[in-house]
Formats: C-alpha cells, sequence, structure tokens
C-alpha cells in the first residue's frame, strides 16, 4: 500500500472518522460526525486502489465489486468496500471495531434488549438503512450475552464489523468469502456447530428468511438484519418481510413468522443539537395482539399502536422524536424532516394526538 495512503488512513480513523472514501482521480474524503468532508492529500491514482483491491484479494481488471476486510498498520482491521464508478475504481472503508458500547452508551432500551437476549429461541429483527448503526445495536446485544451468559454464538457477516473476545461466551465468528461460501451455506453449516446464538448478517430473500425462522423454530436465538429506508419503520419492515416469506412456496410462512419473531427494532441516524449522531428509533415485543396483526397482514393497527402505547415494551419513531425534540436532543426542523408524516410530528409537538 502507497505509504501516503496508509498514512492517510491511520489519520483519519485515529482522529475520529467513521469512513475513508478513496476514488481514483479524486482526492480522498472521510466522513466525520455524519458529514462527508475532504481529505488533505493528492488525488488519488488508479493504481493507488487496485493495489488495495488486490491486497483484498479482488482483480481489478475483471470484477466489479465485493466485500471484504484487510489489516492496516495503526488503523486495524479495516471493512472494505470494492465497487466501480462510472468505470474508475473506489474503495470505502470503515474499522471493525473491538470497543463495543454499552446499551445505557446507546441511549438503547436496555432492560427490552437484556429480556430478548435471554430468551432460548425465536428471531430478533434489526431494521434500518445503511450507515443506521443497526450493525453496533447487535454488538451491544450480543456483548451482554458475552459478559453474563455461558452460549454458543456464530456469527455469519458479509463483512465481519464488530470482532469479539470471549468472555463468558464462545463466538465462532464466520465471514463469507473468507470462512464461508454464503449465507445460505453457513446457516445450514452452523445448525450443525451446535450454536445457542446464530447472527445472521442481512435477510435477503425468501430462502435466508425462511431458513432464520426454521433455526428460530428449531430452538435457536437467531438475530437478524433487514435493510430499509430511513423513515421506514418496523410495520414497513414486518410487511416487507412477510412479502419475502411470500415467494417460497411454504405455507403458513406469515403464521411462522407470527410466532416466531420476538421483536423489532429500527433505527435511523440523526445529528444532535450538542454535535454528534443520536439513534432515534422505533421498536415493539412481540406478543398477544400485535402476533394477530403480523399474521393477518394487518400492519396498519401495529403502527397505530406503536404510536399510542404508553409501554414501555414499544415506541413509535413519531412518539421518539418528539421526545428526542422536548428533551434538547434533537433540533426540531431536523426531527420534523426525519418522519413521513410532517403534519402528524407539528401536532403531537402541540400535545395533540
Amino acid at each position: 500500500m502507497n505509504p501516503e495512503i496508509r498514512s492517510l488512513i491511520q489519520n483519519a480513523f485515529v482522529g475520529g472518522a467513521s469512513d475513508v472514501f478513496l476514488m481514483e482521480g479524486e482526492k480522498p474524503r472521510v466522513r466525520s460526525d455524519g458529514d462527508v468532508i475532504t481529505a488533505f492529500g493528492a488525488t488519488i491514482s488508479r493504481e493507488d486502489v487496485a493495489d488495495i483491491w488486490r491486497t483484498c484479494g479482488a482483480n481489478p481488471d475483471t470484477e466489479n465489486d465485493g466485500d471484504s476486510s484487510l489489516q492496516v498498520e495503526g488503523a486495524g482491521r479495516l471493512r472494505a468496500n470494492l465497487y466501480r464508478t462510472l468505470g474508475r475504481l473506489a474503495v470505502a472503508l470503515r474499522p471493525i471495531k473491538k470497543d463495543i458500547p454499552t446499551f445505557e452508551q446507546l441511549g438503547l432500551p436496555g432492560a427490552m434488549l437484556t429480556s430478548w437476549m435471554e430468551r432460548r429461541s425465536g428471531l430478533i429483527v434489526v431494521c434500518g438503512p445503511t450507515g443506521s448503526g443497526k450493525s453496533t445495536t447487535i454488538a451491544a446485544c450480543l456483548q451482554w450475552v458475552n459478559r453474563n451468559q455461558p452460549r454458543h454464538i456464530v456469527t455469519i457477516e458479509d463483512p465481519i464489523e464488530y470482532l469479539f473476545e470471549n468472555d463468558r461466551a464462545l463466538f465462532s465468528q464466520r465471514e463469507v468469502r473468507r470462512d464461508t461460501e454464503n449465507f445460505s451455506v453457513a446457516l445450514r453449516a452452523a445448525l450443525r456447530q451446535n450454536p445457542d446464538i446464530i447472527l445472521f448478517g442481512e435477510i435477503r430473500d425468501a430462502e435466508t428468511a425462511y431458513a432464520a425462522l426454521r433455526a428460530a423454530e428449531t430452538g435457536h436465538l437467531v438475530i437478524s438484519t433487514l435493510h430499509g429506508s430511513g423513515v421506514a419503520g418496523v410495520p414497513t419492515a414486518m410487511e416487507r418481510l412477510n412479502r419475502i416469506l411470500s415467494d417460497t412456496s411454504t405455507a403458513g410462512a406469515a403464521s411462522l413468522l407470527a410466532h416466531q419473531l420476538i421483536g423489532a427494532i429500527a433505527q435511523q441516524l440523526l445529528p444532535r443539537i450538542d454535535g454528534g449522531v443520536v439513534a432515534v428509533l422505533e421498536y415493539f415485543q412481540n406478543e398477544g395482539a400485535t402476533r394477530k396483526w403480523i399474521e393477518e397482514n394487518r400492519y396498519d393497527e401495529l403502527k397505530d399502536h406503536l404510536n399510542k402505547t404508553e409501554d414501555s415494551k414499544g415506541c413509535s419513531f413519531l412518539r421518539y422524536l418528539v421526545a428526542a425534540t422536548n428533551q434538547g436532543i434533537l433540533d426540531p426542523a431536523t426531527a420534523r424532516s426525519a418522519t413521513d408524516r410532517p403534519l402528524d410530528f407539528d401536532r403531537a409537538m402541540r400535545g395533540i394526538s
């Protein structure tokens, strides 16, 4: 690796950047406190980026994209997404972290998540767009188990984003392409590795969705992610998951989801008034009426429930945004722009339900 590129990466991540973007023909850029800014350094050459591609095991002459990881002295192990843009080579880098924050540090509903992670079987889904902190939330959940329970945790990721050090739990961390062929193969194999908990990086299609539910049904605690837009909350994500499952010929998939789902949490990151970012959440614990709504595809009722409930096991994005605004964490304009119903936010801020 070009020494100047190595120094740039080291300085960026030591300085607190979350991402480094290198694109041939462009100056390097970094993401800091949510903003992408131009970094000090010369224009990146094609060979500089091609060298990183080759280090990651990709051929810059024949391949178009890929995910991998690499070790950079002074910066640790990094997640690398390799891609082309208008024919040019590019790479987005992000640290694979070892320091895992607690529920309290992240502002998560710790009592609820602790109760979920104490379950012996079922499915937990974390939803949100890329860069919304889904992996950090899951890492906090698994680290709580690591500190408190003697369990075997198998993770299947593409690529690995957090490195765990075994404490009370034993981790088997597997990276797609480096340690296993693909998600489906790894999930089938995981069932023969005697796990208590399976982290399944992302539900992408009917096959993986159904496999995750079957693993939950057969006595495993499964935690996975589902990609969505910033304003797409838990009901929308559950509806999408149900649609994904409908692509399988298996009868009763909706019922399986309704009865195996422990709960879901959706999140997006917004800039705080005092600097940095805060995770805005929507979540619910699946029990009682919510099981019936999911089984019968009555997601509007689930959404209404989240907007109205005073239960600590459920909260909508709207209620969370209003609370964070009233507490001086979010600027009202920022909070309003983050909801899909700005007029509902206006009414809620005036105390009109």
